[in-house]
């Protein structure tokens, strides 16, 4: 249960810190939409990470089941949690800014861009915070995982914001488009972000899980107190 309501929470001060931004900033300024949604990330993971992991992301979950870090049925927990917490956070906001400034703050693809292009945009972004999540926290447990992630994202929307939005995530986009009403190439936002996600989860799987195979496979030096490198 408390790893539930971690993914709650983070989740809620995702989309609270993102739209909310957005809203403030008319969605002209991407440094500060991009700095409230990265340092949302790296905040509650710093705040609540303990708990749950940190994933505060649909996909993020999808490549822990994948990689084997996480069981179906704990996941299926993360992800309810994640898109009520999403939810909450954009009922939220309407009642502050109006449900108006909640439909601008859901991600859309960009004006002169494609369905296909802002399909790709979500792949590559999404595959970029998996990978950074998996060599951070999971692999190599980073002190400065947390703002390692966020500034990931921070980079990922700076990029990508003006072709897809950059959301990189599901529970971002469904929970503002279920109060606001926008559902313009919303499959974009699943598909996206889980097939990114997949991708990286197996690069993964083959390079960092490999490495730790091949490091135990390693015959021990019986002169020193670690195993021989």
């Amino acid at each position: 249960m408390k790893a539930f309501i971690a993914e709650f929470i983070g989740v809620f001060a995702l989309v609270f810190a993102g739209v909310g931004a957005i809203h403030v900033t008319e969605g002209g300024e991407l440094t500060a939409v991009a700095l409230a949604h990265g340092l949302a990330i790296a905040l509650m993971i710093l705040a609540v990470g303990h708990a749950s992991g940190g994933h505060f992301n649909p996909a993020v979950t999808f490549g822990m089941l994948i990689t084997g870090n996480i069981k179906l049925g704990p996941a299926i927990g993360y992800w309810v949690s994640q898109f009520l917490g999403g939810l909450a956070a954009a009922a939220l906001l309407a009642g502050l800014y109006g449900s108006e400034a909640v439909a601008k703050g859901t991600p859309a693809v960009g004006l002169g861009f494609s369905a296909p292009q802002g399909l790709v945009a979500e792949i590559v972004l999404t595959f970029f915070l998996v990978l950074v999540i998996f060599a951070t926290a999971l692999h190599h447990k980073l002190p400065v995982a947390a703002f390692a992630i966020g500034l990931t994202i921070v980079m990922d929307i700076m990029a990508g914001g003006a072709i897809s939005g950059a959301a990189m995530n599901p529970a971002r986009v469904l929970a503002p488009a279920i109060i606001g009403g926008s559902w313009a190439d919303h499959w974009i936002y699943w598909v996206g972000p889980l097939v990114g996600a997949a991708i990286a989860a197996i690069f993964y799987t083959q390079i960092y899980m490999v490495d730790e195979k091949e490091e135990a496979k390693l015959p021990v030096d019986l002169t020193s107190d670690r195993p021989s490198s």
